[in-house]
């Protein structure tokens, strides 16, 4: 039988019960089905790692964009996908349920939303907006009764406030004001982390671990629900193919062409 949104929901709602996950983040059709290939139970999108498939820079795609992206991804793999759906393209709580709502259209498990503006003066959005502006995506997603889960993000770290304070009481505040997961990309120590799983609990935690050097174990341990990786798959991808065209602008050579991986597996993993 097909796998339905409301399948793959259930499903991404039952991963946050208990134990600890990886999220990897593919970046277009064929890493998502990859991804599927290899055995993991969910994918997220990346915005950084779409944003250079289609030779943009991170943060410059639209939001049409990102939701026709959202919906290929829904429709080349039978897993949930969550949407890394950056700040929801609007500043103003009525602007970001819009967009959530056309987001939940497109068929995803889940959804973040940032408190970040891209503005370094003004990095993040007031204290008070930013609530409302989880307030308003979570009311979006109710009014559809998608059950899609919304991830409220705190993007202090990221832009250079390494408040573990005002992380923590802006994540508690995202809680309250109805998101179902909770996460601080940038936080990296142990005490960093157990701290912030400590103060939202039961609500889960997802933990970035391009930013951390724990293992899948150690950050279970420590009681992180869920891990993805961001744009980092994207950038080891793009690392080899800039090697490889970079040896053969620069030198005329084609040694790094060997490091491919063949592609007699890979119509194998597509065929």
């Amino acid at each position: 039988m097909p796998v339905t949104a409301a399948d793959k929901r259930k499903a991404f709602h039952k991963m946050h019960e208990s134990g600890c996950f990886v999220l990897p983040n593919p970046w277009d059709i064929g890493s998502a089905r990859a991804l599927q290939h290899l055995g993991f139970k969910a994918i997220a999108s990346t915005s950084a790692g779409f944003a250079w498939s289609i030779g943009k820079a991170d943060n410059h795609v639209t939001v049409d964009d990102v939701c026709d992206h959202l919906a290929e991804l829904n429709g080349a793999v039978d897993l949930p996908v969550n949407a890394d759906f950056e700040g929801g393209f609007a500043d103003e709580p009525e602007g970001v349920a819009a967009n959530v709502a056309r987001a939940v259209k497109t068929g995803v498990a889940g959804l973040s939303i940032e408190d970040s503006t891209g503005d370094k003066a003004r990095p993040l959005y007031e204290r008070s907006l930013a609530i409302e502006r989880i307030k308003a995506a979570r009311k979006a997603i109710d009014a559809d009764k998608s059950g899609v889960l919304l991830t409220g993000r705190c993007e202090a770290f990221l832009w250079g406030q390494a408040d573990l304070n005002l992380v923590i009481d802006r994540l508690k505040a995202y809680s309250e004001a109805g998101a179902g997961c909770l996460y601080a990309p940038g936080i990296k120590t142990k005490e960093e982390i157990t701290a912030i799983v400590k103060a939202v609990q039961p609500k889960p935690v997802n933990l970035l671990i391009g930013a951390s050097g724990l293992s899948v174990k150690q950050a279970e341990d420590l009681g992180v629900r869920r891990i993805s990786v961001g744009g980092s798959l994207a950038r080891t991808a793009w690392a080899g193919f800039m090697r490889s065209a970079r040896e053969i602008a620069e030198k005329g050579t084609f040694t790094e062409l060997a490091n491919g991986y063949p592609g007699g597996e890979l119509n194998k993993m597509f065929g």
